[in-house]
């Protein structure tokens, strides 16, 4: 028996098969397309997954279920996909309705970092605890919680959005609607604008010549790159922008008391360059027997956590279906 995983990305769909202890037997990175619309998004999704049933050689009744994992808004239970900011025209999309006039098996979505949270959770970097906390760092900051042992929905299935923290009573406007969200300045789009911020300001970087003075070309792996080569300035962004999600974090510890609070999303790939100023911020500045308890530490899965985790995810609904 078979379960599939698909991490639905504004960018990419990752896809897998896995055997029933979880094992890949195959996967695939395809092009999302979103800018053609939510019904080309579920078609492609439809099209990876016959595909691969039929490179494996595996039948539909085989698959005991499959899931889903959908940035933004939703609700897992009715199958709605209501709000995904980085999709055009994805407006309450009756995502599991579609892709189950293709599949005889079960079809779940759930929001992506909440996938993720369970790929780690299970397989990764935080396997054994029961009080789990992952952030996402990448355009924005994306965050789900696992509290004694169980994945935390909330009432509109919204829970763990501490990327809307409020930091700063009036700072960067926010998608959202509100001003100064974490995710506004601990992200990737977050730490290219401070850098921008701070150039407008009279600094200077290496990043300048590697640019040839276009600033739209600046991303945050470039300030990761200027780090290591000891410049000023990016030592000064990344330290900056690693104490306000430090303060973020304090806020998220004295709150939850988790275990282990895992980074994940491209932006984790700075490692501690980012993570040490979280964690001495965290340490200055969370309640000292919380903080204590808890590590600080980078995601272990990679891009597969997304996959791994909608499979798993899928199993635990079965089961709770019975």
């Amino acid at each position: 028996m078979y379960w599939i995983g698909v991490d639905l990305g504004g960018t990419r769909i990752k896809a897998a098969v896995f055997n029933a202890e979880f094992a890949v037997i195959q996967e695939r990175s395809d092009p999302t397309e979103a800018e053609l619309g939510p019904d080309r998004v579920i078609s492609k999704i439809k099209k990876i997954v016959h595909d691969m049933l039929q490179q494996t050689g595996i039948a539909q009744e085989e698959i005991i279920g499959m899931g889903v994992g959908i940035p933004g808004l939703l609700d897992p239970e009715l199958g709605l996909s209501i709000f995904s900011p980085n999709f055009p025209g994805w407006d309450h999309v009756p995502a599991v309705e579609m892709l189950k006039t293709d599949f005889c098996f079960p079809v779940y979505i759930d929001n992506d970092v909440r996938v993720n949270l369970y790929g780690e959770w299970l397989f990764g970097a935080g396997r054994g605890c029961k009080h789990v906390v992952l952030i996402t760092l990448g355009t924005g900051l994306g965050s789900g919680i696992i509290q004694d042992g169980k994945m935390v929905y909330g009432t509109t299935a919204s829970a763990g959005e501490i990327g809307h923290m409020n930091m700063f009573r009036e700072g960067r406007p926010c998608r959202c609607g509100s001003s100064g969200c974490l995710g506004r300045y601990a992200s990737a789009i977050g730490m290219v604008r401070t850098f921008k911020d701070q150039l407008a300001q009279g600094f200077t970087s290496i990043i300048q010549d590697w640019t040839g003075g276009d600033l739209t070309r600046i991303t945050a792996a470039m300030i990761s790159d200027a780090y290591d080569h000891g410049d000023v300035l990016a030592k000064r962004v990344m330290q900056e922008t690693g104490q306000i999600l430090g303060f973020g974090l304090s806020s998220v510890i004295n709150l939850l008391n988790p275990q282990v609070i895992i980074v994940g999303g491209g932006m984790s790939a700075a490692g501690d360059r980012l993570l040490n100023p979280v964690r001495e911020t965290v340490g200055a500045h969370a309640l000292k027997l919380s903080s204590g308890a808890c590590q600080i530490i980078q995601a272990e899965l990679g891009v597969r956590a997304g996959m791994v985790g909608a499979a798993a995810y899928a199993k635990l609904r079965s089961e709770a279906n019975g």
